[in-house]
C-alpha cells in the first residue's frame, strides 16, 4: 500500500515537473518570438554628445523598446560620414545637421534623404579660450587662429554666421583651422594649437576641468534658433517603413517630453550609462547649461520658418548651390502624430 502511494506521488511529481518544463519552455519560445518580432534600426548619429539627451533618455528608459524597435546606435563623427551611411544602407535612420540633406538633393541624388523629425532648436557648441575672459566680445577673435569645423557643416555654418552678425568677415579677419578631424580639436588645442577652439560637451567642459580652456561665449545663445540637428531616412525607406518611422518618432517625443519635465539633475542620471567616462556631476553642469539656453524642442514638428532660416545662413556663408523645396526635404507628418 505504501508503496504504490510512494509510486504514485513519485510519478505525479514527474508529471508535474515535465508539465513545469514545457511552460518554461513556451514562455522562452514566447520570448524568443517577441524578440523577433522587434524591428530592427540602425541610427548613425553624426557626433555622441549631452547635447543629443531627448534621444539618450528614450534609448535608456526603453522608449524604443516599447515601441516595438531594437535600435543599434552607430557614432559616425561627422554628418558627411552618417550621410555616407544612409546613401549607403548601412544605416536606416541618420542624425545630422540637416544641410547635409540639402547638399544631398542639389546634388541630384535621386533617392534623397528627407529629414522627418527635429532634435535641437539651439548650436550646441561653444567657444573656449586659453585663459578666462570675463567681458568677452567676438571682437576679441580678430586676428586669432580658431580651431573651427568642416567646411559646409552646421557647426562651421553657424559660427561664421555669427561672426558676420558682428562685422567680422570669417575669410579675412581671423584664420579658422578646418584641417582636424570633428572630434579632435579639443585634443589638438590641449596640445597647443589655437588660441580660440569650438567645442561641443562634453569636450568644451573636459578643457575646463583640465584647465587647458575656458568657455567664453555659447554660439547656441549667440545665434538665436536654428535647426540644428535632426532624423532623416531615403525617401524609399520612409515611402517603404511609414510605421516603423511612427515608432521611433513616438519613442524620440517621450524622450523630448522626459526632458521638458524633468531636472538636468533628473536627466543625468538617466542617461548617465551614455557617458561612463562623465562623472555625474559634469554631466549635471553640461545638461543644465543646455537647458538654460532653451537648446530642446518641446516636440520634433520641423517647421518652414526653420528649414528657410538654415538656408539663409548656408547662403550666406556660400555653401548653398540652390535654395531646395521645404516640402520635398521635410515631412512633418509622424512628427505631428507623435504628439497626438
Amino acid at each position: 500500500m505504501k508503496k504504490r502511494l510512494l509510486k504514485k506521488v513519485i510519478s505525479l511529481s514527474l508529471s508535474l515537473t515535465l508539465i513545469a518544463g514545457i511552460v518554461v519552455g513556451c514562455g522562452a519560445k514566447n520570448d524568443d518570438s517577441s524578440t523577433e518580432r522587434m524591428t530592427k534600426i540602425t541610427l548613425n548619429e553624426v557626433a555622441h554628445s549631452c547635447f543629443y539627451a531627448p534621444m539618450y533618455v528614450a534609448i535608456e528608459e526603453g522608449y524604443f523598446a516599447e515601441e516595438g524597435i531594437d535600435l543599434t546606435l552607430v557614432t559616425g563623427f561627422g554628418a558627411d560620414k552618417t550621410m555616407t551611411a544612409v546613401l549607403t544602407d548601412e544605416a536606416d535612420i541618420g542624425f545630422m545637421g540637416c544641410e547635409s540633406t540639402i547638399y544631398t538633393y542639389a546634388g541630384g541624388t535621386q533617392d534623397y534623404v528627407v529629414n522627418f523629425a527635429q532634435l535641437t532648436q539651439r548650436a550646441g557648441n561653444f567657444l573656449v579660450a586659453r585663459e578666462p575672459i570675463e567681458n568677452f566680445s567676438w571682437d576679441m577673435l580678430k586676428g586669432s587662429t580658431v580651431l573651427g569645423g568642416r567646411a559646409g557643416g552646421m557647426p562651421e555654418m553657424v559660427f561664421e554666421f555669427i561672426l558676420m552678425k558682428h562685422g567680422i568677415d570669417p575669410k579675412t579677419d581671423l584664420t579658422i583651422d578646418q584641417s582636424i578631424d570633428f572630434g579632435s580639436t579639443a585634443a589638438a588645442f590641449s596640445g597647443g594649437q589655437g588660441e580660440f577652439t569650438v567645442e561641443f560637451e562634453p569636450h568644451a567642459t573636459a578643457l575646463e576641468a583640465k584647465g587647458d580652456g575656458y568657455v567664453v561665449a555659447s554660439l547656441g545663445e549667440d545665434s538665436g534658433y536654428v535647426p540644428y540637428t535632426s532624423f532623416s531616412a531615403k525617401k524609399s525607406y520612409i515611402e517603404a517603413n511609414p510605421d516603423t518611422i511612427q515608432a521611433f518618432t513616438n519613442a524620440l517625443q517621450k524622450g523630448m517630453e522626459y526632458v521638458t519635465s524633468h531636472s538636468p539633475e533628473e536627466i543625468a542620471k538617466v542617461i548617465q550609462p551614455q557617458f561612463e567616462e562623465t562623472n555625474l556631476d559634469t554631466l549635471t553642469t553640461i545638461i543644465s547649461r543646455y537647458h538654460e539656453q532653451d537648446t530642446w524642442k518641446d516636440n520634433l514638428i520641423f517647421e518652414e520658418d526653420s528649414f528657410t532660416l538654415l538656408q539663409n545662413i548656408l547662403e550666406e556663408g556660400g555653401e548653398l548651390p540652390q535654395r531646395v523645396p521645404y516640402a520635398d526635404l521635410v515631412n512633418t507628418e509622424f512628427a505631428k502624430k507623435a504628439t497626438q
